[in-house]
């Protein structure tokens, strides 16, 4: 049970210390969606879980597309051969990511990455920037004061952000120390997916607030489940996208 409490206790702190982040996040998303804009979230690695907490599952919102760097396989026609793990440093792939997403200048973006300081993740965050759009990030402050940005500026993902929310998760992720040095027991996977659902459930309060029925997707396990989907994503068609 160590870990599940220091786990939880880093949870606690983290949704108590980002209320006011995740307050601004929910109304940069609400803009968006009140504009015809769409939710697009990035995350390569496990970061990709967290992406997948915002974009296209069951109780978060319809207008939403996941980007990853399997993008260039899937719609841009690269060979599988270019998915390798050295991929998320390279400053190139994030516009052809961009490219890729069928993006219009409403949209918002998340972009999740806990170090921050990846070439991939820092250049899509620039393109973004530069594009106008606006930029949440999900991210460890802790872990990436401490690094060095791989990114040929010398940013990292914090720098650029318009909204950061920290993850809470300490250098190295890992919240258990072993005897001989070192440590075990990631926690960013968890503060992060919870801070994308406290973002996406403020946005849908605010919506329910303002008096609109929020664009949410049902589970597909439950009666009518697919059928209330459809009818929802016909909405946004040629917006979003559902990849594997």
């Amino acid at each position: 049970m160590t870990y599940a409490s220091k786990a939880l206790e880093t949870a606690r702190r983290v949704a108590e210390s980002q209320v006011e982040q995740v307050g601004q996040a929910a109304e940069a998303i609400v803009t968006s969606l009140r504009a015809g804009g769409v939710v697009n979230a990035f995350g390569s690695g496990h970061s990709e879980a967290i992406a997948m907490e915002i974009a296209g599952r069951a109780g978060g919102l319809v207008p939403s597309n996941r980007l990853t760097p399997r993008d260039l396989v899937l719609y841009g026609g690269e060979p599988p051969s270019v998915l390798t793990p050295e991929l998320e440093r390279d400053p190139a792939i994030a516009h052809r990511i961009y490219e890729l997403a069928p993006v219009e200048p409403q949209d918002v973006f998340v972009l999740v990455s806990s170090s921050g300081v990846n070439g991939a993740v820092v250049e899509l965050a620039t393109l973004v920037k530069e594009r106008g759009h606006p930029l949440i990030a999900i991210t460890s402050v802790s872990h990436s004061v401490r690094m060095t940005s791989r990114h040929p500026s010398g940013r990292k993902l914090l720098d650029l952000a318009d909204i950061v929310l920290d993850n809470g998760s300490p250098y190295g992720d890992a919240i258990l120390e072993l005897p001989g040095g070192g440590s075990y027991g990631a926690v960013s996977t968890i503060t992060s997916a919870l801070l994308a659902q406290m973002v996406v459930t403020e946005a849908v309060e605010r919506l329910v607030a303002l008096g609109q029925t929020p664009p949410v997707y049902l589970s597909v396990n439950v009666a009518g489940g697919d059928e209330h989907n459809k009818a929802l994503e016909s909405r946004y068609a040629g917006r979003i996208r559902r990849g594997t």
